[in-house]
């Protein structure tokens, strides 16, 4: 399956022409051939929508940055709102952000789960993954997030994962050595402490001795070749594929959870 087929198959899956969604696009001014949208919609889960997106593209110092996003709350959505509304201003307001921008993200997801932790009262107890994307000019993208929402990029019909699933079983180490453990119960996922399944996050400020809000940071060329990109909560990833081997894994599984995930019937 290639890479407008998938799209095309995960906007008529997810309905992106029905009025039971928040759903938003544009463009850029700077590229006409840049498009953006955004599709939010509550899955099959007995929980509240706790999603938050941010797909725009604004001006800064004479160049042109699109800026997306996908907020994933649990326990609540006052996190993961904050996050839409403050983590792009402080990642823009890093004094280097020109110069040496993935150290700026870094610097400014650390000072933002900070001021979450110093709202905890306000924001509640809960926490949010995050995926980031900034995409300079049509040119340059550099992807960040802590969490299990991914990045996918699409070349020539085949996918890339740009983020890091950030799992409590392959992060074991770090969270012992934060005096925290991993618990492997029979039917369930990896958790930090016995409750969180990933073992990165803003807030849940209960568990942050145990968790860790650094992030992934990834910058890749933009060309003529790239299809599309594409940012998604958990939900749409969560299917059960077993890749050839490493290589293919990388390469490949964005694709074959695309797919295989709305042939299962998930949506996002």
């Amino acid at each position: 399956m290639h890479g407008k087929e998938i799209l095309h198959k995960m906007k008529l899956k997810a309905g992106l022409f029905s009025s039971g969604a928040d759903t938003g696009k544009g463009k850029s001014k700077m590229s006409k051939h840049i498009t953006h949208g955004f599709h939010c919609m509550k899955g099959k889960s007995n929980h509240d929508m706790e999603d938050y997106v941010v797909s725009e593209f604004k001006k800064k110092d004479d160049s042109e940055l699109g800026l997306f996003a996908i907020f994933d709350g649990h326990l609540g959505h006052d996190v993961a709102k904050y996050l839409q509304v403050h983590l792009f201003d402080n990642i823009l307001k890093e004094h280097d952000f020109w110069t040496e921008m993935e150290d700026a993200i870094r610097r400014a997801y650390h000072s933002t789960d900070a001021e979450i932790l110093d709202k905890a009262r306000l924001l509640g107890r809960g926490g949010s993954t995050a995926v980031t994307a900034i995409l300079i000019n049509g040119q340059k993208l550099v992807v960040a997030n802590v969490g299990d929402s991914r990045a996918v990029i699409c070349k020539n019909g085949v996918a890339e994962q740009l983020s890091v699933d950030h799992e409590p079983s392959k992060e074991k180490r770090m969270i012992e050595s934060r005096g925290g453990f991993v618990s492997n119960l029979p039917g369930d996922v990896p958790r930090v402490d016995g409750q969180l399944a990933v073992a990165r996050a803003f807030g849940d400020k209960s568990l942050k001795l145990h968790l860790s809000s650094e992030p992934d940071v990834t910058a890749v060329p933009i060309g003529d070749d790239v299809e599309f990109i594409i940012l998604a909560s958990d939900g749409i990833w969560k299917v059960n594929v077993k890749p050839r081997s490493s290589g293919h894994y990388q390469k490949h599984k964005g694709c074959s959870i695309s797919s295989k995930a709305l042939d299962r019937g998930s949506s996002f």
